[in-house]
């Protein structure tokens, strides 16, 4: 935590209050973002975070309430009035904050030449220098000449936010910055904020990964069902209390009532993903839920796709039920049992052009087919088992799969992998992006439906771990890092191992002394 010298409010909030329809989405909001601090905004999905983002940013208008920038009345109708008044947006989508088309240099300036802030004749080695100003500041070290479309989702992530710092905000929010980011990507973005910070920016943070916040923030602010449940803003920062204020509950408090494991499903030995990598071993069995947690970049999606057929690993041995398991590609993986729903479902899951019901079929659509012809009352008798069964709000199964809230989108790609038998289930970050409710709606499914295969959840956030798993594993550095059954959790020391084996050493060294 860094305390700067905060001086007034930047950001000032009162009386905020928002519905849509009936849905009271904010109920009476009072918050003071400080200048020169970053105001860690804490909340479960649903909690209200996106609707005050979007007040904050002129998508919307508050019902009621009153905003304040710099002392003065705030009342963006539009975003682009807020852009001019100071307040600047880098969204957890990262495709909202970049031109995909055009290359690196263009979108760093993209909002000068859209603003008419250049020169009338257009200079591109003008252009091109001032990017590199840009980048140099953000500690972007890439090629500005190449198109956004061709860099990796990490990369397209730190050009929106050196983009954003083009605009010298008065306030700064960023959503979930670091979701797309590797470690060594989140600490050039520590060190931005840092700067940006000194400089006197207001920022505001949107997260709740531990170790992001216990990094930047100065006050943590929590958010639930609309309302403001906390404020910790004296050092040291009570992250565990703003954990139970933010959930309700403390974040190893979640009842999860084990069965009892079943025989081996998935056995690895001496796995290794990467060169240099530490090969790792580990069992996965029938009955049992497994989380896999860990910081992007770490391997857990490697893992993911090794055992699915995306890719082949550099040394080890997996068997599935009892036989060697080495699939060429996801057909092979799928006829074995072996079911992967994929991250990012708006890029790797949805078809747009389908229907729900296409779209929760399609892995499958041979075992609906006679003599090559699908039989479409079996698709749709499928279809509305799993609408009841997860509780998928639409008007039927033939509803556009983009008619959908991103909740229920996300429903029907892990529906789609639920509707069939399999020895294997893994589900990579299933919870991305969807509201508090419909996270119950899966993670109660997963559980219900886990006695006849081993399933594998692979999540960075850990209270998604600890809310749906019997057991967590943790990855670091592409290999397993630890082992915990989620029972009486040591969070400090499953923490030190997301966050490496350094860190993961000196606690186990700490707690051997301490037992010695």
């Amino acid at each position: 935590m860094h305390q700067g010298a905060a001086q007034g409010p930047a950001f000032e909030i009162s009386g905020l209050q928002k519905s849509f329809g009936a849905n009271r989405v904010l109920r009476g909001i009072d918050l003071a973002i400080p200048a020169r601090a970053v105001t860690v905004l804490m909340g479960a999905n649903g909690a209200g975070k996106s609707t005050l983002v979007k007040i904050a940013a002129g998508v919307h208008a508050p019902d009621q309430g009153e905003l304040r920038l710099a002392g003065r009345p705030y009342s963006p109708a539009t975003p682009a009035e807020a852009i001019d008044a100071g307040i600047v947006v880098v969204h957890q989508n990262i495709n909202d904050g970049v031109a995909p088309d055009l290359d690196v240099a263009s979108n760093l300036m993209l909002d000068r030449l859209a603003g008419g802030r250049m020169p009338v004749l257009f200079n591109p080695r003008r252009v091109r220098a001032e990017a590199g100003r840009i980048a140099e500041l953000m500690g972007l070290e890439m090629d500005l000449t190449a198109p956004v479309r061709r860099l990796s989702l990490a990369d397209r992530q730190m050009v929106a936010i050196a983009r954003a710092m083009a605009r010298d905000p008065k306030l700064l929010i960023l959503d979930e910055p670091t979701s797309s980011l590797s470690d060594a990507e989140a600490q050039r973005l520590f060190a931005l904020v840092d700067r940006l910070r000194a400089q006197g920016v207001a920022i505001l943070y949107i997260s709740h990964r531990m170790s992001d916040i216990r990094r930047v923030a100065d006050q943590i602010v929590t958010l639930r069902d609309g309302r403001i449940t906390g404020i910790f803003d004296t050092a040291p920062l009570d992250y565990e209390g703003a954990v139970d204020a933010m959930l309700g509950h403390g974040l190893t408090d979640v009842d999860i009532q084990s069965p009892p494991p079943g025989e081996p499903v998935l056995e690895v030995t001496d796995l290794q993903l990467v060169p240099g990598a530490k090969p790792f071993s580990l069992t996965l069995r029938r009955n049992e839920v497994t989380a896999l947690t860990g910081l992007v970049g770490t391997g857990k999606t490697a893992f993911a796709e090794v055992l699915f057929g995306l890719r082949r690993p550099v040394a080890g041995e997996i068997r599935l039920n009892g036989r060697p398991h080495a699939p060429a590609n996801p057909s092979q993986a799928i006829a074995a049992g072996v079911f992967l729903s994929a991250k990012d479902r708006a890029t790797n899951a949805v078809v747009p052009q389908f229907d729900l019901m296409r779209n929760l079929t399609l892995p499958f659509l041979p075992r609906y087919s006679r003599a090559a012809i699908v039989s479409r009352g079996r698709e749709r008798q499928v279809a509305q088992d799993q609408i009841a069964a997860l509780r998928i709000v639409c008007q039927s199964e033939r509803d556009g799969i983009q008619t959908l809230s991103g909740g229920n989108q996300q429903k029907v790609m892990v529906a789609r992998w639920l509707s069939q038998t399999s020895r294997l289930l893994i589900l990579d970050e299933p919870f991305q992006g969807v509201d508090i409710g419909a996270r119950r709606d899966l993670g109660d499914k997963l559980r219900e439906t886990a006695s006849d295969r081993a399933t594998l959840v692979l999540c960075a956030e850990l209270d998604e771990a600890l809310e749906v798993a019997d057991r967590i594993l943790v990855m670091a550095d592409h290999s397993l890092a630890g082992d915990h059954p989620n029972r009486n959790v040591d969070l400090d020391l499953m923490l030190a191992q997301v966050a490496g084996s350094g860190a993961a050493a000196r606690m186990q060294d700490g707690s051997a002394e301490m037992t010695a």
